[in-house]
């Protein structure tokens, strides 16, 4: 083979793998949001819906006309770890009265390509009010407006809204505030990820509460697994699938969170074979260890959310408590980490302002334990945070500055 073709070969190769690290990390990107991200996609994009269908049974969708690529990323248990976020300082976890908009405003904005701030409010108080299973929703007060914003917020970054005049966070401090927008109802729509649409799973408001687990599992069911009655083939097609899913988007695996039919499959030969090609094609570092695996991204491209990580105080109590957490194998108990959150504030008095409060040290160590268990690091047994054995791999250390 030629020097030239070589070439080629390695720098497919080199694209394929930054493409999978790219829409792990953002299964919708966008040409106006990332030109170049796009691009690379669009080029690949054969290489990149096979390689995502082979190993985790998921469909990439790319749409040059239209700018925008979409992974409709499915797992087999729904989970609460990655909610959508505020855009704002803090970025606090979508509530259940934002999620209701969130749902609401997407509706409305299918008939229309291009609105206003205000005929979109209107259009969703009518709907609210003409609807017995919504809250009503009302204009006229500002944590409403603020809603209603972060809402639109999130579907400007993802491609769907565009102010083309105006700016939407005005909306906040006046409902007559002027912003003009222009829709891509086609984006709107590839939002949904789910394999059954929630009409085909419709069932009275009043059974939804009763109903929800078992509503949501349905919406991610996918019959090319089949049922108790599944062929070998499609068995090891879902053992594949379920285990490169789990391992993807939660690089972090331990054991015993498999089941055995998993655990099987992952320690025969074609199992391991699967998972260390899928790896290396993906640009990842893997790591079998006793305890489990883990993928490494060395350019932290698949990555959504960092940790150890500065950017919020959360986060930084989470690796400072990581270190009493891992000399207590059998764990600690809330009264335990609280004590450990307060020593903290008080050695550092001039940090975590906004828990420097009577029940601040409470709420950091809830906060930081919350941290730890997104991130895979404990898990709670009773009421005792447990750290697991990922956890071992971090250790905080003082590094003395020159005296001043």
């Amino acid at each position: 083979m030629s020097t030239l073709a070589n070439q080629l070969v390695l720098a497919e190769r080199q694209d394929v793998a930054r493409g999978i690290r790219l829409l792990l990390g953002r299964p919708l990107i966008t040409e106006r949001g990332d030109p170049a991200a796009f691009e690379l996609i669009r080029r690949r994009q054969d290489l990149l819906a096979k390689w995502f269908d082979y190993n985790c049974g998921w469909q990439l969708v790319v749409e040059p006309r239209l700018g925008y690529a979409r992974l409709f990323k499915i797992r087999a248990l729904p989970e609460a770890s990655r909610p959508a976020r505020r855009l704002r300082s803090g970025k606090a976890p979508f509530d259940r009265r934002r999620y209701t908009l969130l749902c609401v405003v997407a509706a409305e904005l299918l008939p229309a390509p291009v609105t206003t701030v205000g005929l979109l409010a209107d259009r969703v108080v009518q709907a609210c009010a003409t609807d017995e299973a919504l809250p009503p929703f009302d204009t006229a007060a500002r944590s409403e407006r603020m809603a209603f914003v972060d809402v639109l917020k999130l579907l400007e970054s993802f491609g769907a809204l565009l102010a083309v005049d105006g700016v939407t966070e005005n909306f906040v401090d006046s409902a007559k505030a002027k912003v003009l927008y222009r829709v891509d109802a086609t984006v709107l729509m590839r939002l949904l990820a789910a394999p059954v649409g929630p009409s085909r799973l419709a069932v009275p408001a009043e059974d939804v509460p009763l109903r929800f687990e078992e509503l949501l599992r349905g919406s991610v069911r996918e019959s090319r697994y089949g049922g108790a009655d599944a062929s070998d083939a499609q068995r090891n097609l879902g053992l594949r699938h379920s285990v490169l899913r789990r391992l993807l988007d939660d690089p972090v695996l331990h054991h015993d969170e498999l089941g055995a039919d998993e655990l099987a499959y992952i320690g025969s030969p074609t199992g391991r074979q699967i998972v260390r090609r899928a790896a290396e094609q993906g640009g990842f570092v893997l790591e079998e260890r006793a305890d489990g695996l883990l993928l490494v991204d060395p350019d932290g491209i698949a990555t959504d959310s960092r940790f150890p990580d500065d950017s919020a105080t959360a986060r930084v109590a989470a690796l400072l408590l990581l270190d009493p957490l891992t000399a207590a194998p059998d764990g600690l108990t809330p009264e335990q980490l609280t004590v450990e959150a307060n020593a903290l504030l008080r050695r550092f008095p001039q940090w975590a302002k906004s828990y420097q409060s009577e029940d601040g040290a409470q709420r950091l160590a809830a906060d930081a334990v919350r941290v730890l268990d997104d991130f895979g690091l404990v898990r709670r047994i009773g009421d005792r945070t447990v750290p697991r054995p990922a956890a071992l791999r971090y250790r905080t250390t003082v590094t003395e500055g020159p005296a001043t």
